[in-house]
């Protein structure tokens, strides 16, 4: 059986490069399913075969629901994310956070501005025993600590490229 232990405090420490250091990479490869439609009947594998998950449009959008769907991952990573950025900034400063608890609501609405597509984010975090001010200094760090929250706020580099057919193994 494997021990599991937190990461190293040492990912805490600033780096001081000119370019982007690429700490982790990883590949998730969606095919449409069923109906020709990823979102809808969608099979979601990552490059590594940990995560192999069926997607499915939610009853709230008209699906039959049965799966799991982009939002629920985005959430699920999100607060994965921020609650590992608490606890490592916790075990830095020597504050115990047991019981501890990141909450992300995901809505996928319509866009007023543009008549298409918006996501919002809801993080709730529950630190019980620990005193309001320390909690809420604790929150403020990481939410400029994680890459998350990062990225919700300023955007992410996103480079989307069109694949060659035989590039992907396909023949033309």
């Amino acid at each position: 059986m494997v021990t599991l232990h937190p990461p190293p405090l040492s990912l805490l420490e600033r780096y001081r490069g000119r370019d982007t250091q690429t700490l982790y990479s990883t590949t998730v490869t969606v095919t449409g399913g069923d109906a020709g439609h990823g979102r809808a009947s969608g099979v979601a594998r990552s490059d590594d075969g940990n995560l192999d998950v069926h997607l499915r449009l939610p009853q709230a959008l008209g699906g039959p629901g049965g799966g799991t769907n982009p939002e629920q991952l985005f959430a699920a990573g999100y607060a994965a994310c921020f609650h590992g950025a608490l606890s490592l900034l916790a075990a830095r400063e020597g504050i115990p956070i047991p019981g501890s608890s990141v909450e992300v609501k995901v809505d996928f609405s319509r866009d007023p501005m543009d008549g298409l597509f918006v996501l919002t984010a809801h993080t709730r975090i529950r630190l019980p025993g620990i005193e309001k001010s320390v909690a809420e200094e604790l929150i403020r760090n990481t939410e400029r600590f994680c890459p998350y929250t990062k990225m919700a706020r300023q955007g992410i580099t996103n480079i989307v490229a069109l694949v060659p057919a035989d590039a992907a193994g396909e023949s033309k």
